[in-house]
């Protein structure tokens, strides 16, 4: 759907009540912000709900990303196990832990949302750090086993699949 007003996508779709008749309002996000910001302009009357709903409308596009940025934000690809950020939104699981050092600045602000730190100060795991390594050392080492077949790259493959060996037979 287009907006109202010009040739952009409508992302936002608003329908208020005048008159005892719903208007409904389709119109992109610059649109938006300057119909919005006109109606937090006027004084609120006692059967419209504009100036709130432009007050909220207000807040979200200021903290919102834009499509641009979340689109280019998806396209980042963890260099060890090949998870792009756009995977972590849509099933919520990290691929591997370099992930977290990976993807740090996108994801300080969600843990400070959901866990109120950023900082670890539970209890720490039992293994030790090079066990830690090996293991995303073998994730790495399998995502480029699999590119390495699909690339019909049988030399390296089977580098790779001997090195994988000898890291699982070390850590066993």
């Amino acid at each position: 759907m287009r907006c109202q007003r010009c040739d952009k996508p409508a992302t936002f779709h608003i329908t208020e009540l005048t008159g005892g008749k719903p208007v409904e309002l389709h119109l992109c996000e610059d649109h938006a912000r300057e119909y919005l910001t006109q109606a937090s302009n006027e004084p609120a009357s006692a059967g419209s709900m504009a100036a709130l709903l432009a007050q909220q409308m207000a807040k979200q596009l200021a903290l919102g990303q834009t499509a641009e940025e979340l689109a280019e934000l998806d396209q980042q690809i963890c260099p060890y196990c090949g998870i792009s950020f756009y995977d972590f939104r849509s099933q919520g699981r990290l691929g591997c832990a370099y992930d977290y050092v990976f993807f740090e600045k996108e994801l300080q602000p969600l843990l400070l949302n959901i866990h109120g730190e950023t900082q670890h100060t539970g209890k720490r795991p039992s293994h030790s750090a090079e066990l830690s390594r090996r293991h995303t050392e073998l994730i790495r080492y399998r995502r480029q086993l699999q590119e390495a077949i699909q690339e019909e790259n049988y030399e390296l493959a089977s580098r790779l699949r001997d090195k994988i060996r000898e890291i699982e037979e070390s850590t066993s």
